[in-house]
């Protein structure tokens, strides 16, 4: 990639009315960068993820994404560049698994692995036309993440990403992000515990208060 730095915020701020949510908040992420961002649950980060996914726009600050200013209409072209996993499966509960992955495919061009590839490889092979809503959580969590291995993003976001997964699955989510940061991508991880953060990431960030720091 040409660009230095895929990610950089400057002092972004977002409220829910009156309420600030986020205060400040600044950084600057490199490729082959993972950076964590560790702080108790409701200060803020699943709504700073969601900033860089470009779903929300900044209130106050500024920042650029894969070379576009969030909260300009540039960013509907990167969205197919980053890959968010949150709280919630990105899945149709009525289609099997093999079906949503197949729909994702169709979505984003250009993957270079079939979804009954990367379904076999978070080890659902077996249950490929189970529907979503007959699937346990942890297997919910097996097929969002194999959306990453499907579109092999430049930016990933992810939200609490070993929630839900067992033990044998979590490697999972290490090797979703070696994988990004091979292709000279980056991640940007979030945990109410840092000690989730500590063997993936480069370097972590605190966010209490509202401030990154």
């Amino acid at each position: 990639m040409a660009t230095k730095t895929l990610l950089r915020l400057r002092e972004v701020a977002v409220s829910a009315g009156l309420v600030p949510i986020v205060a400040s908040a600044s950084m600057e992420v490199a490729p082959r960068e993972c950076v964590g961002i560790s702080g108790p649950n409701g200060s803020g980060k699943t709504t700073l993820l969601r900033v860089l996914a470009t779903l929300r726009p900044p209130d106050r600050g500024e920042g650029e994404v894969l070379g576009e200013a969030l909260g300009g209409p540039g960013v509907r072209n990167i969205r197919p560049r980053i890959g968010l996993l949150g709280h919630e499966p990105a899945l149709a509960p009525e289609l099997s698994l093999l079906d949503n992955l197949r729909f994702h495919a169709r979505l984003r061009s250009g993957s270079t692995k079939s979804a009954e590839e990367v379904l076999e490889t978070v080890g659902l092979k077996g249950a490929m036309d189970r529907r979503a809503i007959d699937c346990s959580a942890g297997m919910l969590r097996r097929a969002d993440l194999a959306r990453l291995f499907l579109h092999s993003p430049d930016l990933l976001l992810l939200d609490e990403p070993t929630d839900g997964l067992d033990q044998d699955a979590r490697p999972l989510v290490a090797a979703a992000i070696e994988a990004c940061l091979e292709r000279d991508g980056a991640a940007v991880v979030v945990s109410h515990d840092a000690s989730n953060l500590a063997e993936t990431s480069t370097r972590i960030h605190y966010l209490d208060g509202g401030v990154l720091r």
